[in-house]
């Protein structure tokens, strides 16, 4: 399902989301009331679409509504309100906190502990740079072990190429609503952060609140700190782009780069 949104707002006005892409499946069916009541109302702002839906555990705000000085994430942990621009950025921020609520709260509740210790730095630190990575940029896989090891080995060619079959026992979840975004228009160097899902974790048959669940538990500051993430351009994943059916593809170094030695 192809969308454009014509009567809604700016940040829908003229743009089209192409829900049939592999990276969009899991938030089209909660995008379409969010949609649909901004194409009902031209004047309607983003929050107050997100907030039709009903579907997230806060409750979305106008961006004026965070107090002058105040950290946006002490602000949400607080009053329980996500600020929200009329942006595609914070639209999909929005589809988050409804696709994973229990996993957006948790990062929440880090960044306030972690606020509380140290009070809001000229620099993030390093818990809140890699929670904040994983909030924009973060991607959930789920895959056998070689995939984990020549992903890891950054062994573009035997990841993508010679391994392709066992991508059928493989799913990439996006999480990341930064890179959700970007992804609208697709380009070849996106790359996401992947985080990894283990072998009993079926990210195919288990349900999203329980994949949701899972991962919320599974986050801690400590965890967070030593920067659990893998780089993987998603538009390498076999099924996901086209192009890269031709594996000539993956010849591009700027883009499938060799771990640094």
């Amino acid at each position: 399902m192809s969308l454009r949104v014509e009567a809604a707002p700016t940040v829908f006005a003229g743009t089209d989301i192409d829900w049939r892409r592999a990276w969009l499946q899991p938030f089209a069916e909660l995008a379409q009331p969010v949609l649909t009541a901004s194409a009902e109302c031209a004047s309607l702002s983003i929050a107050d679409a997100l907030n039709v839906a009903g579907l997230a555990p806060v409750r979305f705000v106008s961006q004026s509504a965070l107090p002058a000085g105040m950290a946006y994430e002490q602000f949400i942990f607080e009053t329980s309100q996500v600020p929200t621009r009329d942006n595609l950025h914070d639209f999909f921020n929005g589809l988050c906190w409804m696709r994973f609520p229990e996993t957006k709260k948790k990062l929440n509740a880090l960044q306030a502990a972690e606020i509380a210790l140290a009070g809001v730095q000229q620099v993030r630190g390093r818990v809140r740079d890699a929670l904040t990575v994983f909030d924009e940029n973060a991607a959930f896989l789920s895959a056998p072990q070689p995939l984990w090891d020549a992903l890891m080995a950054r062994d573009w060619t035997l990841l993508f190429i010679t391994l392709r079959p066992l991508w059928r026992q493989a799913q990439l979840v996006l999480f990341g609503h930064a890179l959700i975004e970007k992804l609208v228009y697709p380009r070849k160097p996106i790359t996401a952060h992947v985080y990894r899902l283990p072998a009993a974790i079926d990210s195919v048959a288990i349900s999203w609140s329980e994949l949701d669940a899972w991962v919320a538990a599974d986050l801690s500051a400590d965890k967070l700190a030593s920067k659990p993430f893998e780089p993987m351009p998603v538009l390498g994943v076999p099924g996901w782009w086209p192009e890269n059916q031709n594996f000539s593809f993956y010849d591009d170094t700027q883009v499938f780069r060799p771990r640094r030695q």
